[in-house]
């Protein structure tokens, strides 16, 4: 077992932030020192393996203090400070969407492309994928290597929690207060109830921002070539992200086959028996799970082309989207002894 490290963790009292801690509690992390830092939060208590630490100033914050620094706060709080940070000898993972696309910041799912942490010969600033691509690329990785796919339509059912406390506190609102709740502040159209055809502003291009996350880390995680159709869409759903994936192959290839390669492949689970009624949904699937859960497989000839359609749900939260991946890349670093 590698010694404890010192950890520090940018919004430990937000929705991602208390799942981080949840994680590396569970998972064991070995935190020799934890260091929660906020602003807004300076002075609140959090817990941590049965002790209590006090949110210290993020502007007052010595980062050579933290061996591994993890910003849960935001692109503004991420741009202020995440780079002088790694100046200071840091690691530091971050969850939003700052310098995903940069091209020397690394884009990192473990299980997908981890293996690029190993050319790191000194403390870096490595990124977290967006929530929808996480789940989504988990499940397509594995089918791609076998028939590679040509072309990508994706329908994504995002729950508010990708959006923060004040938009489940919005969708808790709306649906038990009814006409008397307070209007909508979070999203553009009441949530309650209701779908929303847009996740993020809309770009010149007529795809939101959310929608272009899915293509730009498609093509930066797993393969430039994917041309990529997204439509992202806002659900009243608390908690767990799901997707309607249609995607085309390279060579037929069968719904036993994409079965036995999902099942054999880490960090998924299939859930398909349509007959009994089984396959993956939010509320059953996607309450503090690590698995990225895979259901609906269909496998067709369409004008000599193979197609395949599949349905995906994760914990947008806790799971890969977002806490579990960045705790997944500090463990892949503290493996490989670069921490100093």
């Amino acid at each position: 077992m590698n010694k404890g490290v010192s950890i520090a963790l940018v919004g430990a009292s937000g929705v991602v932030g208390t799942k981080i801690i949840q994680l590396l509690e569970t998972r064991a992390f070995p935190v020799d020192k934890f260091l929660p830092l906020g602003n807004s939060t300076v002075g609140s208590l959090i817990e941590f393996n049965n002790n209590q630490y006090q949110v210290e100033s993020l502007d007052n914050f010595i980062p050579d203090k933290g061996q591994f620094i993890i910003f849960s706060a935001g692109s503004s709080v991420a741009e202020k400070y995440a780079r002088s940070f790694v100046a200071a000898e840091s690691f530091v993972i971050d969850l939003s969407s700052n310098f995903r696309y940069e091209d020397d910041v690394p884009l990192i799912i473990p299980e997908i492309n981890g293996a690029i942490l190993k050319n790191l010969t000194k403390p870096s600033l490595i990124a977290n994928p967006n929530c929808s691509t996480a789940q989504l690329l988990m499940a397509l990785k594995p089918i791609h290597d076998r028939a590679e796919i040509k072309f990508l339509n994706v329908a994504t059912y995002q729950a508010v929690s990708g959006t923060g406390k004040a938009a489940i506190e919005e969708l808790h609102n709306q649906t038990y207060f009814g006409d008397t709740a307070e209007k909508s502040t979070v999203y553009p159209k009441q949530i309650a109830f209701n779908v929303i055809p847009q996740c993020d502003h809309f770009l010149e291009n007529n795809f939101t921002k959310e929608e272009m996350k899915l293509v730009w880390e498609t093509h930066k995680i797993l393969d430039p070539n994917i041309q990529v159709q997204p439509t992202c869409v806002r659900v009243p759903v608390f908690n767990g992200h799901s997707e309607a994936v249609f995607f085309k192959v390279s060579k037929e290839i069968s719904r036993e086959e994409i079965i036995e390669i999902l099942e054999n492949s880490p960090g998924i689970k299939v859930l398909d028996d349509p007959d009994k009624g089984v396959y993956p949904t939010p509320v059953e699937n996607a309450s503090d799970t690590e698995d990225v859960y895979v259901g609906r497989i269909r496998s067709q000839k369409l004008d000599d082309e193979s197609w395949i359609s599949m349905w995906i749900v994760a914990d947008n939260v806790y799971g890969k989207g977002a806490a579990l991946n960045a705790v997944q890349i500090c463990e892949e670093l503290l493996s490989l002894n670069l921490a100093k």
